[in-house]
């Protein structure tokens, strides 16, 4: 991937890996923006869009992606208030007219600039793109309790419960729309585990491989 032009990097990730703050915190270091699960549904509720909607607006005018940028300017603060409206991190199987709109606004945002998208399936809608960076963030079921008992306040009991049930679910989300698993490692250019590594290490990790 080369960074002096614009790219796409998809980080896809356990629950509990850290995986979405390492998304974060690699896009401040690039000075691009993030997406993710909730501003992405937040675009698509807000502007009411389904996949024909926004081919029509591309094709109203050239500059669609004005559009998007007031929600897309959001602070964390407004997408953690929708996130507790709406369920958090729990993904449902979504539809397929849903997942259509999300494929057509992650490609209309990759058009418009550079990004780093964690989740949605990124590593197979950008499969084809000429600059794409595609990574998975691992971490050991011990590591991921930890987390998830530290950030939820949850026992051992309940945080294993939770990892197990989302990732049944992530992975049947991504297995009815791109027809493969999410754990399969040829979808990834770079496969990090997370185990006895800070956030701010595992971004070293991708600046590093980038920069080579």
């Amino acid at each position: 991937m080369n960074k002096n032009e614009k790219f796409v990097i998809t980080i896809n990730r356990e629950l509990g890996s850290g995986g979405r703050t390492v998304g974060r915190k690699l896009a401040e270091r690039l000075g691009v923006e993030f997406f993710d699960k909730a501003l992405i549904r937040m675009m698509e509720e807000k502007y009411n869009l389904t996949a024909e909607e926004i081919e029509k607006m591309k094709g109203r005018h050239n500059h669609w992606w004005e559009d998007f940028t007031r929600v897309m300017r959001l602070g964390d603060s407004e997408i953690r208030q929708y996130e507790s409206q709406t369920g958090g991190g729990i993904d449902k199987l979504t539809t397929e007219n849903v997942f259509k709109a999300e494929k057509e606004i992650l490609e209309g945002i990759a058009e418009e600039e550079s990004c780093v998208v964690a989740g949605r399936c990124g590593f197979f809608v950008f499969h084809d793109h000429p600059n794409h960076l595609s990574i998975l963030i691992q971490a050991s079921m011990p590591f991921r309790m930890e987390r998830v008992m530290r950030k939820q306040n949850k026992t051992p009991e309940e945080a294993r419960k939770i990892i197990e049930k989302i990732d049944k679910q992530r992975e049947n989300y991504v297995n009815k729309f791109t027809g493969t698993s999410r754990y399969d490692t040829r979808n990834y250019n770079l496969v990090i585990s997370a185990d006895g590594k800070t956030e701010d290490q595992i971004v070293d990790v991708i600046m590093k491989y980038i920069d080579e």
